[in-house]
């Protein structure tokens, strides 16, 4: 076996840690609130955490395997990953197991963060100029394909102990980092500073925006602390730009952008991620609640969702080899708008069988779009580095997703107490008590997808096990403001695919120009 054959053997089980870990934690997610009583934001935290840490530090890892070598941040970020993930399958009962996993889950994604920029350079670094572009293509592919793959091992791993979907990824690790020992791998550094401002300026910018999109149901969208934190968070982005164009050398350099092709795939994978990564999250409680469905049965109905994923990467990928990204762009942001469209008019009817063709064509949707446009993202950036150019697409993508759990989940939250408020009132439950059930239904089901009829006794105790039944509708309804969102994101990025100037732009390598800082 060649050394480029081990070395992107090895940096694909690298990050296949990852991408596998951004949704297979939501398939677990009922075992792991009923078991440490967990409250609902605080499981949606457990997810977003994750999330958040690799949009805020991804820019980073770029900029450090530029300056200390791709080799070295891989094994450091595998090595932060793994030992982070051994902790959050090791969290201790109790009032501090909230906060245990979600500083444990953003360890992750910095660790997340720091491989697979570097994990990117790496195999940039080691293929020859005629073997770079499909080595790429297979990278992305792959990596894309595992995230839909996560929670149908969630599924598995969860029916033994729900642990196990944070150790499952020892072995990974292991195998990571015994190829990367064997395949001999040499760093090449550049020369430079850190940007430390800069990064403190992302992290925190990142933080605060998410943290009022997450705390809006809570808070209320009428509350001060809400769009403090939005427009605080928002602000402080603002001021990261205007400071990176000033800094000699930056975390981001934002040259990138005056490509309108680069700018368009870094929007149209952002409408994208609104909705891939939440999906999984969604429709596992979706499945466990309105469906009473058990954790296997919803992994495997997300296995429809992977299957037209997988299929359309693959054809993606040929139409952006012979025509380019802007038609697999457009046909990919339609077809994922239609098919989350027609799935959202589904989840009513309360039948996995009927739903299968929709949740298949929305996943195809995604297929077409996700390896296209960051390929196509890192063709077209000519002369910056590949690790750094990764960053900003990486952290693109994982801030949509971070921003989508949150909002979903606010308004699935929000839907969910009117209606079931409305549910209660019907069944003769007074007003006062009517809207403090709804919100103790609403905490449980949306966090964990516990459908199960509430004990005790008493007269609200009693009207709520009566109206559980009709509570598993207005679940499956509130769930359909969340797909119809999805749509919508969609809807949006089709219209950014339009803008995409189109044609197949030949990689640094096929140009004959220098590939950039990891040379």
């Amino acid at each position: 076996m060649s050394q480029q054959t081990v070395a992107l053997a090895a940096m694909m089980f690298a990050v296949a840690m990852t991408f596998i870990d951004q949704t297979i934690v939501s398939i677990a997610a009922p075992d792991i609130v009923r078991e440490l009583d967990l409250s609902s934001s605080g499981m949606q935290w457990v997810v977003n955490a994750y999330l958040l840490s690799l949009a805020a530090f991804f820019a980073l890892g770029g900029r450090l395997a530029d300056l200390y070598g791709p080799r070295r941040i891989v094994v450091i970020g595998t090595l932060v990953f793994v030992v982070s993930s051994v902790l959050c399958g090791c969290v201790p009962d109790g009032g501090a197991a909230q906060t245990w996993l979600i500083v444990f889950r953003a360890t992750q994604g910095l660790g997340a963060a720091l491989l697979f920029p570097a994990a990117l350079a790496v195999v940039v670094a080691v293929f020859p100029v005629e073997r770079r572009g499909r080595a790429l293509a297979l990278f992305f592919g792959v990596s894309g394909a595992l995230t839909a793959l996560g929670p149908l091992l969630g599924g598995w791993l969860t029916g033994w102990t729900w642990r196990a979907v944070f150790w499952v990824n020892v072995p990974v690790a292991i195998v990571a980092l015994v190829l990367t020992a064997l395949a001999h791998l040499s760093d090449r550094r550049r020369s430079g500073t850190m940007d430390v401002r800069g990064a403190a300026l992302i992290a925190v910018g990142m933080g605060l925006s998410v943290l009022g999109f997450q705390q809006a149901w809570s808070w209320g969208w009428d509350s001060w602390a809400t769009w403090v934190c939005v427009a605080g968070g928002l602000a402080v982005l603002h001021g990261f730009v205007r400071f990176e164009r000033r800094v000699r050398h930056p975390l981001i350099d934002l040259r990138v952008f005056r490509d309108k092709a680069f700018t368009v795939d870094a929007a149209v994978l952002f409408f994208a991620m609104l909705a891939f990564v939440p999906v999984f999250f969604f429709i596992s409680v979706y499945a466990q609640v309105s469906l009473s469905a058990s954790p296997n049965q919803a992994a495997l109905f997300l296995l429809y969702f992977f299957a037209g994923f997988a299929i359309a990467s693959q054809w993606g990928g040929r139409i952006l080899d012979k025509q380019g990204a802007r038609p697999a762009l457009k046909l990919g942001t339609a077809v994922g708008c239609t098919g989350f469209a027609l799935w959202a008019n589904k989840l009513t009817d309360l039948s996995m069988h009927d739903q299968w063709p929709y949740a298949a064509l929305a996943g195809a949707g995604i297929g077409f779009v996700l390896a296209p446009a960051s390929t196509d993202a890192v063709n077209r950036a000519i002369g910056a580095s590949y690790g750094e150019v990764t960053g900003i697409t990486q952290t693109v993508r994982n801030y949509a997703a971070s921003v989508g759990l949150a909002v979903y989940g606010t308004v699935l939250t929000h839907v969910t107490t009117d209606k079931v408020v409305q549910t209660l009132r019907s069944r003769g439950m007074p007003a006062g008590d009517a809207d403090t059930v709804a919100r103790d239904i609403t905490e449980s089901v949306t966090g964990n997808g516990d459908s199960r009829p509430p004990a005790g006794t008493g007269p609200a105790a009693e009207a709520t096990r009566d109206a559980m039944s009709a509570v598993r509708m207005d679940f499956a309804e509130a769930n359909q403001w969340v797909f119809y969102g999805m749509a919508i994101a969609l809807g949006i990025g089709f219209l950014c695919a339009l803008r995409h100037p189109g044609g197949r732009v030949a990689t640094a390598a096929e140009q004959g120009e220098p590939v950039g800082r990891t040379r």
